[in-house]
């Protein structure tokens, strides 16, 4: 059984011509390079929500400034670490 699918995908000429050299460059083929490209994209969009989330429960929490952040980390993990 197959462990992979083929996509077809159009690229923009200038694009594509970027593509193939880096692959190349790499020693990769196109499909390595678009995976990995799909990998990194991922590991952004997944730090920007993470980022978003933050900034929100900050907000919430009316802290400001990064020594805010760090003390509110230290006093929940005081918290966290009591006995009850």
């Amino acid at each position: 059984m197959r462990t992979t699918r083929t996509l077809s995908i159009t690229l923009p000429p200038e694009i594509l011509t970027r593509a193939e050299k880096l692959a190349k460059k790499e020693n990769r083929t196109m499909s390595e390079l678009i995976r990995e490209a799909l990998r990194q994209y991922e590991r952004h969009r997944w730090w920007d929500e993470m980022n978003a989330y933050g900034r929100k429960s900050a907000a919430t929490a009316g802290v400001r400034t990064e020594q805010e952040v760090v003390s509110a980390i230290h006093a929940a993990r005081i918290r966290k670490h009591q006995p009850r």
